[in-house]
């Protein structure tokens, strides 16, 4: 199965909240409310400027996952 590089989450127990899911590796978290990010696997081997650059990149391509679809959505 194929799974696309982002998914939109929530749960009924964090209402308020909205999660974006990276698939790929690093798999991540991403709580848009509050900016926490939850990583899914040991990442603390990896050099930590390369691992700060990726992150910033991913966050804001989740971001800007997340406005993409919400467009979509108001757009139907």
């Amino acid at each position: 199965m194929q799974l696309p590089k982002f998914l939109m989450g929530d749960h009924a127990d964090f209402s308020d909240d909205i999660f974006i899911i990276h698939t790929e590796f690093p798999h991540f978290i991403l709580n848009l409310v509050t900016d926490e990010v939850v990583w899914m696997e040991d990442i603390a081997d990896e050099d930590e400027e390369t691992l700060s650059n990726e992150m910033a990149s991913l966050i804001a391509q989740a971001e800007d996952f997340y406005d993409e679809q919400i467009d979509k959505y108001e757009k139907q």
